[in-house]
């Protein structure tokens, strides 16, 4: 599956997406995140209060408890800022 990153993680991160096979055990959003930064350190620390960031599946905004089985896509959102 792609996990795309955007806006300032994805400036952070210095890469737009990876494509990971995460293992049997990662069955949700929330797993999949906790996977995520348990195998990238700078991604981390991005997401140091996880709380902040919407998730998407499949180019919806999804609950974090949603199941991963079955997705092509992941993005990962950081809150925006503007005016």
């Amino acid at each position: 599956m792609k996990v795309l990153y955007f806006a300032w993680l994805r400036e952070r991160l210095n890469r737009a997406s990876d494509e990971v096979s995460p293992p049997p055990e990662v069955v949700t959003l929330a797993d999949l995140v906790t996977w995520l930064r348990a195998q990238d350190e700078i991604l981390d620390h991005a997401m140091a209060n996880p709380a902040i960031f919407k998730l998407s599946r499949d180019a919806r905004i999804v609950p974090w408890d949603t199941p991963i089985d079955g997705a092509r896509e992941i993005a990962i959102l950081p809150p925006m800022t503007g005016g």
